[in-house]
C-alpha cells in the first residue's frame, strides 16, 4: 500500500488504519479498499483576513475535502480551530463518508474548517472569514455539489452567513447550500438537538446489550457544546440521571443528578461550567474515571486514550464527538468488556437531520419538530439495530460492525457504477 504524505496526521492515520483492519476483516477487493483510503477531491485555500483594527493583515489557511462522490453530493461540517489541517479534514471527510452509508442518506462524506480560533475573534471579525472562506471555496460547493454545516468553532449564525454569501453571488437566495441554518433560513427546527439527542435514542437499546436498566442509570458527559449539551438534556428527560457535564474550565459532578437545564442557563450568561454553585467542581480529565453506568464523549477527539482509558469504569460509551477514542484505547476498552457505540453510528443524527433539512429545502416543503423528531429515531433505531445484528453474526465489537456496514455499501456502489472512462 502507498503512503499518502499528502495526508499525513495522526486523525487521518487513526481513520486508514480502522479502514485498513475492516478491509481485510471483510477481503474487500484491494483496487476499491486502495480508492476509499483517500479523499477523490481536496481543495487547499489561504486568503488575507482584516482584524478589526485594521493594522493586521494576516493569511489564514482553510481547506474542503470532499471523500466520495459517488452517492451523491457530499455533505459535511465546517470547523474553524487552531488545529484544523488537510489531514484532520481528510479523516473527518472519510467518516463522514461510513456514516452517512451507515443510516442510508444519499450522500458522500466532506469536511472543511478554517484555521482560526473563533474565540478569539469579534462577530464582525468572525462575519469576515466566513464569507471569504465561502467565496474561496464557492467553485466546489453547491445543493447538488456538496452541502457545508455547522462542526466545531462553528454554528446558525455562520451558517447564515455561508448561505447569504453564496446566495449573494448566484444572484437568488439558495437554502439548501448549507444545513444547520437558522429557521428563519430554511433550517430545520429540531437541527441543533439532532447529534446529541439522536444519540441518546440509543440509550435503551446500548443499555439493553450490557443489561442495564436505563431508567435511572448514572451519565458522565464530557462536552457541554450542542452535542454535550442536548445528550444530556434528552438523557435526563429519559429517566437517566446525568451526574456530571464538562467544558474546557473543568467538569461539575453531582452524584444525586444534575439539574442539566439550569447548567446550561448558567453557561449561557457566564460562557463557562466553571463557578456553577449546585455540584462540586472537578478537572475536566476526572470526568472520564468516575463510578458512572453511562459516558459520553462529546467534545472533541482523542480524549480517550492509552493513559486514561484504564481508568474508566463504565459498562457503556456511548461517542458524541468524531473519533473520541484512539486505537489503542478502543483495544484496551473492549479488553475490559466496556460496550462501545462507535462515533459513526452515536453522533449520526446531525446528519440525519441535516439530509431532513436539505430536503425540505430543495422540496420547499417544511415539517413539524414532531414529524422530523419522529423520523430521526426511527432511522437511528434501524440503524443500531442493523450494526448490532453483524456485530452479533460476524463476532465483532461495535465499531468493526458499523464500519463494516458502511464500507460494504460504500464498495457496493462503486463497483456498480464501475471505472470511467
Amino acid at each position: 500500500m502507498e503512503s499518502r504524505p499528502e495526508f499525513d496526521s495522526q486523525m487521518y492515520n487513526e481513520a486508514v488504519g480502522q479502514f485498513n483492519r475492516v478491509a481485510a476483516l471483510m477481503g474487500l477487493d484491494d483496487n476499491v479498499a486502495d480508492r476509499l483510503r483517500v479523499p477523490q477531491k481536496s481543495t487547499v485555500v489561504s486568503f488575507p483576513f482584516r482584524h478589526d483594527n485594521y493594522t493586521e493583515v494576516e493569511t489564514i489557511f482553510g481547506y474542503r475535502v470532499q471523500h466520495l462522490t459517488t452517492m451523491g453530493p457530499t455533505k459535511g461540517g465546517i470547523r474553524f480551530d487552531t488545529d484544523v489541517d488537510l489531514g484532520e479534514v481528510a479523516a473527518l471527510a472519510m467518516w463522514m463518508t461510513w456514516k452517512t452509508a451507515i443510516v442510508g442518506v444519499p450522500f458522500g462524506g466532506a469536511k472543511g474548517g478554517v484555521r482560526i480560533n473563533p474565540m478569539n475573534l469579534s462577530r464582525a471579525e468572525l462575519q469576515r472569514v466566513t464569507r471569504r472562506f465561502t467565496m474561496e471555496i464557492i467553485n466546489v460547493i453547491g445543493p447538488d455539489k456538496d452541502i457545508p454545516a455547522p462542526d466545531l468553532g462553528t454554528n446558525e449564525q455562520v451558517m447564515a452567513w455561508l448561505m447569504d454569501t453564496y446566495s449573494q453571488h448566484i444572484g437568488h437566495a439558495v437554502p439548501a447550500i448549507v444545513t444547520g441554518k437558522p429557521p428563519a433560513l430554511g433550517g430545520s427546527v429540531a437541527r441543533r438537538e439532532a447529534t446529541g439527542r439522536g444519540l441518546m435514542f440509543l440509550l435503551p437499546q446500548a443499555a439493553q446489550a450490557v443489561d442495564l436498566n436505563p431508567d435511572g442509570a448514572t451519565v458522565a458527559v464530557h462536552g457541554f457544546g450542542n452535542v454535550g449539551r442536548y445528550a444530556a438534556i434528552a438523557g435526563k428527560d429519559m429517566k437517566a440521571k446525568v451526574v456530571a457535564v464538562s467544558d474546557i474550565s473543568g467538569a461539575v459532578y453531582n452524584p444525586d443528578g444534575l439539574d442539566v437545564e439550569a447548567a446550561a442557563k448558567w453557561v449561557d450568561e457566564n460562557r463557562f461550567l466553571e463557578g456553577y454553585p449546585d455540584a462540586d467542581f472537578i478537572d475536566e480529565a476526572d470526568i472520564f474515571g468516575l463510578d458512572v453506568d453511562v459516558l459520553v464523549p462529546a467534545a472533541i477527539q482523542n480524549v480517550l486514550r492509552g493513559d486514561n482509558a484504564g481508568d474508566v469504569k463504565a459498562k457503556l460509551v456511548i461517542e458524541g464527538a468524531n473519533n473520541p477514542t484512539t486505537l489503542e484505547a478502543d483495544d484496551m476498552l473492549r479488553e475490559k468488556g466496556v460496550f462501545i457505540v462507535p462515533d459513526i453510528l452515536a453522533n449520526a443524527g446531525g446528519v440525519t437531520v441535516s439530509y431532513f433539512e436539505w430536503v425540505q429545502d430543495v422540496q420547499k416543503y417544511f415539517w413539524s419538530e414532531n414529524e422530523t423528531v419522529g423520523r430521526l429515531r426511527e432511522i437511528m433505531t434501524r440503524a443500531f439495530d442493523d450494526v448490532h445484528a453483524i456485530a452479533r453474526l460476524e463476532n465483532v465489537d461495535m465499531r468493526t460492525a458499523a464500519l463494516i456496514k458502511g464500507i460494504r455499501r460504500v464498495a457496493d456502489a462503486k463497483l456498480v457504477r464501475g471505472v470511467f472512462p
